[in-house]
């Protein structure tokens, strides 16, 4: 997976950061953590969701661990569900997996023989 991107290019919000300043008329640079400083710190608008403040809001600030290509690895924690898929001539059994960096909404269907041999632990 790369960063700020997740399924067919749909994008990725990480967390709130602190706008440093307008550059031009429709992008902003961010204050990033020390962790993300091999990511460009200049974003579009278009990139950017609004923040409604809330005094009782906590955020919560997972540090994500960043490979050199700025991809990280998804390790699938738990199984939540199973299904199989009929097809015409054939069935095919699908798994939905809960992945390490993702909440239970974002689970994905995977082909449970291609999950067993994968990761045999979480069967």
């Amino acid at each position: 997976m790369r960063f700020g991107t997740k399924g067919k290019l749909s994008p990725r919000y990480i967390w709130s950061f602190e706008i440093l300043d307008r550059i031009g008329d429709r992008a902003y640079r961010l204050a990033l953590p020390p962790e993300l400083d091999r990511v460009h710190n200049v974003f579009h608008v278009s990139m950017l969701r609004k923040y409604l403040s809330n005094p009782s809001h906590v955020l919560r600030h997972e540090s994500l661990d960043l490979l050199p290509n700025l991809s990280y690895l998804e390790v699938p924690v738990q199984i939540l569900d199973h299904k199989v898929k009929v097809l015409r001539n054939k069935e095919i059994g699908l798994a939905k997996v809960l992945w390490r960096n993702q909440v239970i909404e974002e689970a994905t269907w995977e082909p449970e023989e291609e999950m067993r041999q994968r990761y045999p632990d979480l069967f």
